[in-house]
């Protein structure tokens, strides 16, 4: 039996290979579309039951499939999957596309809204409801048929387009190589990252040491390596990654234009004038320029604080290190000095406390704390032996859900740090099913038998993840489409990740997370303490970058004319010169590998992180008031938050919670951001 077909539990991947996916996805699109054509001809009244439910099981098998494929591209990419892969996803966009415009499905949704039926469905089934009429707009279904036939050319296209922009920047990191020869340049780096780089060399059958743009060996190359022509070249590799400037077959340039011309055109052909309209209807910002005001207020009240943390690093630069003049990669080495300079501290020395197996253990051991429940590992089929997976269950020992955890970057793993879903709750024909996720990370894999160590900020990025995760898992809603993460508005995502991530700075929580790499003793607090003093150490300059990006995003996709003179780089100048303190040279090509917004779901929306972090903060401030590890707190949040997914308008979930809507202070507050 094809594996992929097998929806009776979890999927099967010890067995999958690329063979398996056209056959799956022929056979699955030949049976939703038989489905749909007996559907729309039904003429019956429609029902929750009848119409609803055959449907949303029908693609949920789809997409359960196709996403172990995608799951697999991203996480064990080879040249045999990324080919299947990229043949099969345009059948899933053309799909997609029909069943958005389809005028029966259409019809018969706006029938059931209009019917007496609707009044008796659920809360989560309305709104079930509402957002299948709202994405049929969006898909095109009102157009005629030569505008819906260039609407469904358009998003094949872009769907082959980010996967294109993600496949160059994987090709472009992974080509990359610098090769050390001499002691000379290792000066500064930390004992395991010499380590792990002699052993990339021997294992390349050279000598030295080497380097890569993967971000266990990037980030500690930028941040430590005391040899500034190291720092130079790592950094121009990095910030060059899939542009003109490098292999032209992997050059983004061409692949960002034609992704805004065509969302440009997509927009228009639904009436809108731009991208970044469409993309906010289903979020809670209404319009652009909402948007870009509260980024201009945001940036307006961060800059001062910016603008006084790179005069400190200037300062210390020039007096202690000598330099009287930072380039683009001095900083993070120079910011570093500075912060072991200030705070008698360095991030890894801290990183000596954080070995693996203490930091999971004291994550797992707040959500029972805060949650009531128990989290054990468990078995099922991996893809790769470093993977592992969990299982929480509540109080009764009723399994809640089950998570896998893929914590170590590999050449065959795409960058970054995500969460996905494997399966969603909904109750079916023989019970509930039970939610699992994906948790994905890029840390250093364990060198020489010892625990894989995590900086703090690894620490965070670690909880962050699990804070997607706990959204996912720990919701209530019965209904798949609005049940954990489904349905939730794009802006308001980040909201339980970024929430988690204040835990990390609790010492209830951290010293029960650690334990030296050599010595086993726990954190000191006075270490923790200089860390706390440290923790909004260039929070001015770390807050206008993430404007910078957010501004730069929502602007590409509302005032640039992507058929016009002025270039996404020329943009991208404007928006540096109105918010940046620092800008990079002029070779630094960073939109160019902007995969949140370019081959991910941000597009006009990575201003969600900010918007998240005002409610994230603000959330979190009750815990201040409650007490942090308050379970009545915990309840609460899993309540109103967690469990409710996107059954109700998200707004809705934070003044259930919080009693009121969001206040800016608390983030300002927690950033350091407030007059002394």
């Amino acid at each position: 039996m094809n594996p992929l077909l097998d929806f009776s539990d979890l999927p099967r991947y010890s067995e999958f290979a690329p063979g398996f996916v056209a056959p799956a996805v022929d056979q699955l699109l030949a049976e939703n579309r038989a489905l749909v054509d007996r559907i729309a001809a039904d003429v019956a009244e429609p029902t929750w039951d009848d119409f609803v439910q055959p449907l949303e099981d029908a693609n949920e098998r789809l997409y359960r499939a196709w996403g172990q494929v995608s799951h697999m591209n991203a996480v064990m990419n080879s040249p045999a999957l990324r080919e299947v892969y990229n043949a099969n996803l345009p059948k899933l966009s053309q799909y997609g596309t029909e069943l958005s415009q389809h005028e029966g499905l259409y019809r018969k949704y706006k029938a059931l809204r209009a019917g007496a039926a609707f009044g008796a469905l659920s809360a989560a089934r309305q709104r079930v409801v509402d957002n299948r009429l709202r994405d049929f707009r969006l898909g095109g279904a009102e157009l005629d048929d030569v505008a819906k036939a260039r609407f469904k050319a358009v998003a094949e296209r872009l769907s082959e387009l980010s996967s294109k922009f993600s496949d160059n920047v994987l090709d472009a990191t992974n080509a990359f190589a610098h090769f050390a020869t001499s002691e000379q340049e290792l000066l500064g780096l930390p004992e395991d990252v010499v380590t792990a780089a002699r052993a990339a060399a021997e294992a390349d059958g050279k000598p030295g040491w080497k380097f890569t743009l993967h971000m266990p060996s990037y980030l500690p190359v930028l941040q430590y390596a005391d040899h500034r022509p190291l720092r130079e070249a790592m950094y121009r590799g990095y910030a060059t990654r899939a542009s003109e400037l490098g292999d032209p077959a992997l050059d983004n340039t061409p692949v960002m234009n034609e992704i805004l011309r065509l969302r440009r055109e997509e927009a228009q052909l639904l009436g809108y004038r731009t991208f970044a309209e469409v993309s906010l209807v289903p979020k809670m910002a209404d319009t652009p320029a909402q948007v870009l005001g509260f980024l201009h207020d945001l940036a307006t009240r961060a800059r001062p604080f910016a603008e006084r943390d790179l005069a400190d690093l200037r300062a210390f630069a020039r007096d202690e290190l000598g330099l009287d003049s930072l380039d683009a990669w001095d900083y993070a080495w120079a910011s570093e000095k500075l912060r072991v300079a200030r705070y008698s501290f360095s991030e890894q020395e801290v990183r000596r406390y954080f070995p693996e197996d203490r930091v999971v253990a004291g994550m797992f051991r707040l959500i029972e704390t805060l949650y009531g429940l128990t989290i054990t590992q468990d078995t099922a089929p991996l893809w790769h032996p470093d993977v592992r997976f969990y299982r929480i269950t509540d109080r009764d020992g009723r399994t809640i859900g089950r998570f896998y955890m893929d914590l170590y970057a590999r050449t065959t793993k795409r960058g970054g740090a995500w969460m996905d879903d494997a399966m969603s709750r909904r109750r079916t024909t023989s019970g509930m099913q039970t939610p699992v996720a994906y948790l994905n990370c890029n840390f250093t894999a364990p060198v020489d038998g010892k625990p894989a160590l995590f900086t703090h900020d690894e620490v965070i990025t670690l909880f962050h993840e699990f804070g997607h995760g706990l959204h996912h898992l720990l919701t209530h809603v019965e209904d798949l489409a609005v049940s954990g993460i489904n349905g939730v508005e794009w802006d308001a995502v980040e909201l339980p990740s970024q929430f988690m991530e204040n835990f990390c700075w609790e010492w209830d929580v951290l010293s029960h997370m650690t334990a030296h790499a050599d010595t086993g003793e726990p954190l000191p607090r006075v270490l923790f303490d200089r860390m706390l003093a440290a923790r909004n150490f260039q929070s001015g300059m770390q807050t206008v970058r993430q404007l910078e990006f957010a501004m730069f995003d929502m602007r590409v996709h509302h005032d640039l004319d992507p058929s016009g003179s002025r270039s996404v780089l020329d943009l991208l100048g404007e928006v540096r010169r109105e918010v940046a303190v620092v800008i990079p040279p002029a070779f630094n090509r960073f939109p160019h590998s902007f995969s949140h917004i370019f081959a991910g779901g941000y597009g006009a929306g990575y201003y969600s992180y900010k918007w998240a972090e005002v409610l994230s903060a603000d959330a979190y401030s009750l815990f201040e008031d409650m007490g942090v590890l308050d379970p009545e707190a915990g309840e609460r949040f899993r309540r109103e938050i967690l469990g409710v997914g996107g059954s109700r308008p998200a707004m809705e979930s934070f003044v259930a919670f919080r009693g009121r809507e969001p206040s800016i202070e608390a983030l300002l507050r927690h950033s350091g951001m407030v007059a002394a």
